[in-house]
């Protein structure tokens, strides 16, 4: 089943989300709709809030970026940043909830995160590079956080009218979206 993504502006993408208890949900079910979702939209990762359900879980597949991260598929149950570390580097940005907008973030280049995995199996793993740019924005999602806070102030600004068109539902996407609000026109 292919979830609409949940615009900009929807407050579920400002919630902390909650943890998801072992045998609650059907996570196999979820996870591959997840990854339906994530495909049909073209993107490299897909947080639950971006769904509309506010659950610490996310799932990334690396390979449309990159052919060396073909092996980066991943999920992540209720993940915990252990340590992050390394000097900031900036790089383009997006985010399926916010289309049509690109913008340079830095974040640290090394991370170590524990997590439980699909199969409920207890992980923890190092990340570096893209790969732990990746989990630093899905992992943004499930705090209530989007990639555009960590913009300045400046840009903020200038970026506020297409924002506001985001949150209208007035953007061209080839993708299932769910607008917080309706535009009249």
């Amino acid at each position: 089943m292919i979830y609409p993504i949940v615009a900009y502006g929807d407050p579920v993408l400002r919630q902390k989300a909650r943890e998801i208890e072992q045998g609650e949900l059907d996570i196999e079910s979820l996870v591959r709709d997840m990854f339906e979702t994530m495909y049909a939209a073209h993107g490299v990762g897909l947080a639950c809030p971006q769904i509309g359900k506010a659950l610490r879980m996310f799932i990334v597949d690396g390979e449309p970026m990159d052919e060396e991260m073909a092996d980066f598929k991943r999920v992540f149950i209720n993940p915990t940043i252990l340590d992050s570390q390394g000097e900031p580097w900036a790089f383009e940005e997006g985010c399926l909830s916010i289309p049509g907008i690109r913008e340079e973030v830095s974040r640290e280049p090394h991370l170590k995160v524990r997590y439980y995995d699909e199969h409920w199996n207890a992980q923890v793993e190092e990340f570096t590079g893209l790969r732990a740019r990746i989990i630093q924005h899905e992992y943004d999602h499930i705090e209530g956080i989007l990639f555009t806070d960590h913009l300045s102030s400046f840009k903020k600004r200038i970026l506020k009218g297409k924002l506001s068109s985001i949150t209208k539902g007035k953007v061209e996407i080839d993708y299932k979206m769910r607008f917080p609000v309706k535009s009249r026109n």
